[in-house]
């Protein structure tokens, strides 16, 4: 299981705040003890090592779940749980705010820092080093090892150092532990980010199947070579030992004209594949001001990273257009946001697909990364017939004169066309009072939709 399931299992609270109560008392113990030997204080052992970490093995809560699937050490647990502490016990920290009377002022090893709001101790790199290592430089050294790429730590985005100011030393960075890892030990659920300008994307969701999805064969095999990805990367990569041949992840473009069920193909890929799907909010992603773009995509992308997601971008060419000759700031900066993007989608080790309504707006540079593109066509006769029943199915309320089979072999709409019309249909007929849909309300609808297309017949 990884550190973020994607299934939801919430066991009784108490099975698994008692694994955090005994990880806490021995944090306690433990920073007891290296206070009292640092300032040469009378103590009952010689080091923090004498005080054993909790035994988890047979323990079933989240947290004990987590730490035996990182096999975490009694150094890491130490500095998690300090992570942890103002999220669960702020008051752990207090003895921090102890002052050192020479200089009137707090001790610069205890490192950290102050909230805006909170009013507890917020730890840094500093305090898991002084607490870990004390004055042992070489051990101080070692701990470094905790927070680069390759630890699990990092690999699972548990925690991190964070907010490094220009010029100030690497241990002055906050020790953050992530929301969806704080999410999971303290509710055993899975922690879903809210939609805002910290995370301008919204969970796609249908109530729609497969069945109500109607492609032709050649594009439903494409779609499949998604879904085989989803389901089946991990092995792909990890037991066939393609990861040395193979980049991480999977990158698919479609394209076509609107409502041709691009994004309901997304929701249902993520549903075959028992994951969540995001759809990436542009208009509160893209920034005029140089930098803004890339950051407000790189919280996106690192908060998905770890988390098995699939990340939608619909409209595409508006964030992924075609790069230009750089003949103004403007045009550099647009260039580099297009740079930035496709490192990171590059980079990405999970499924994004990007959506265009016009392929030819997008820099050519995207194609030679993406394992498929696939062509989303308006629906011939006999599909259209299939989405008109199968939306109309259980609908008892239709008149005799409606004919389905008559309006899809006459008019070329797109499947969401179709429901726009279904739509307007109902509300036409009980606008009137009556409770059935007749074939006028149906040609009505027909028409408004191919004017909103440019077209008259």
């Amino acid at each position: 299981m990884p550190p973020f399931p994607n299934e939801s299992s919430s066991p009784a609270p108490e099975s698994f705040t008692r694994a955090l109560e005994q990880e806490l008392a021995w944090f306690e113990q433990v920073l007891e003890t290296r206070i009292a030997l640092y300032f040469g204080h009378e103590c009952r052992v010689r080091g923090i090592e004498a005080h054993v970490p909790p035994d988890l093995a047979g323990d079933a809560s989240s947290f004990a779940e987590a730490v035996r699937e990182m096999a975490l050490d009694a150094r890491e647990r130490l500095v998690l749980v300090l992570a942890l502490a103002p999220h669960i016990r702020p008051q752990v920290l207090d003895t921090f705010f102890i002052q050192n009377k020479t200089i009137d002022r707090g001790f610069t090893e205890f490192g950290g820092v102050t909230g805006n709001r909170h009013g507890g101790f917020l730890p840094t790199g500093e305090t898991a080093a002084f607490i870990v290592a004390g004055g042992d430089l070489s051990a101080r050294m070692d701990l470094l090892s905790l927070f680069g790429e390759g630890h699990s730590f990092a690999r699972n985005g548990v925690l991190a150092l964070e907010g490094r100011e220009a010029g100030e030393p690497l241990w002055s960075r906050s020790l953050q532990v992530s929301e969806a890892f704080l999410h999971r030990i303290t509710s055993g659920g899975v922690h879903r980010p809210e939609y805002g300008a910290g995370f301008p994307a919204r969970r796609l969701t249908t109530p729609l199947t497969w069945d109500d999805l109607v492609l032709s064969a050649e594009v439903m095999e494409e779609i499949d070579h998604i879904v085989g990805w989803g389901r089946f990367g991990d092995e792909i990569m990890e037991s066939w030992g393609l990861s040395r041949v193979l980049k991480p992840g999977y990158r698919a473009l479609f394209h076509g004209p609107p409502g041709t069920g691009k994004t309901l193909t997304a929701s249902l890929i993520g549903e075959a594949c028992g994951v969540d799907v995001y759809r990436i909010d542009l208009s509160m992603m893209i920034s005029k001001y140089i930098g803004e773009t890339e950051k407000n995509l790189a919280g996106v992308f690192d908060q998905a990273e770890h988390r098995n997601w699939i990340l939608f971008f619909d409209e595409a060419d508006a964030l992924f257009g075609k790069r230009t000759q750089a003949s103004s700031s403007n045009d550099r900066h647009a260039n580099q946001e297009t740079a930035y993007l496709l490192q990171r989608i590059e980079d990405f080790p999970g499924v994004v697909i990007l959506a265009t309504n016009m392929k030819a707006n997008l820099d050519e540079a995207f194609f030679r990364r993406f394992q498929s593109a696939i062509y989303f066509p308006v629906p011939d006769a006999e599909q259209r017939q299939k989405i008109w029943t199968r939306a109309l199915h259980g609908v008892s309320r239709l008149s005799d004169d409606v004919d389905v089979a008559a309006m899809a072999e006459a008019h070329a709409l797109t499947g969401g066309s179709i429901v726009n019309v279904i739509r307007f249909g109902a509300i036409q007929a009980l606008r009137e009072g009556r409770q059935r849909v007749g074939r006028r309300d149906f040609e009505k609808g027909i028409r408004k939709e191919l004017l909103k297309e440019g077209k008259t017949g």
